[in-house]
């Protein structure tokens, strides 16, 4: 009988303990951001309340991109209750849909921020420093969309290999968190822009 020492090291569960620690920091970081960064548009948005250019309407391009992220996050949420039924085949296609959905919301955000951008408020002036406000944070959200993007390409690759199971699926897990994280970041930030521009085109 092999001693302890020949044995090959057990890959114990508890690491994926220190993984979510981890994940819960990383997720609780960025919520300190965005709230932070919402908070000052909306002061920034009450000092110009009088200014007739920052009443313009945002696109509505805005909330076909929003329905994209809340496909992408019923999705991903999906994956997690099939990775425990070691369906991974169905779950590595559910991830790679929200990957292709994330990517259209990305195009969809970049669409409303070139709308904005060639709008009278930037071109007259007076009006974009708040246009700018909500382009500036439009785009922060968007590379943390294409930060998930990169994360679901990679769990839907260990998913093909066989990485997680019943037992092993926190990446997927987290893929979710994050997901339902950006929902309702983007939920915030859309409903602080509707209520201090013109609403929506």
């Amino acid at each position: 009988m092999p001693t302890s020492a020949t044995q090959p090291p057990i890959d114990r569960l508890p690491t994926d303990r220190r993984y979510q620690q981890g994940g819960w920091l990383f997720l609780g970081s960025l919520l300190v951001f965005f709230l932070s960064s919402i908070l000052l548009y909306g002061f920034y948005a009450y000092s110009r309340r009088g200014d007739a250019l920052s009443a313009l309407p945002i696109p509505m391009t805005f909330l076909v991109s929003t329905v994209c992220l809340l496909g992408i996050s019923f999705l991903v949420h999906i994956a997690t209750r099939m990775i425990r039924r070691e369906r991974r085949v169905l779950t590595a296609v559910l991830i790679g849909i929200s990957a292709v959905l994330a990517i259209v919301f990305t195009g969809f955000q970049i669409l409303s921020m070139y709308t904005m951008l060639s709008g009278p408020a930037v071109q007259q002036g007076n009006g974009k420093g708040l246009v700018g406000m909500v382009i500036v944070l439009a785009f922060l959200h968007a590379l943390h969309v294409a930060g998930g993007i990169i994360a679901l390409g990679l769990v839907s690759v260990r998913l093909v290999q066989g990485r997680y199971d019943h037992e092993r699926h926190w990446p997927v897990d987290f893929a979710a968190q994050y997901w339902h994280f950006l929902d309702i970041v983007w939920l915030c930030m859309l409903l602080v822009f509707w209520t201090t521009t013109g609403g929506f085109a």
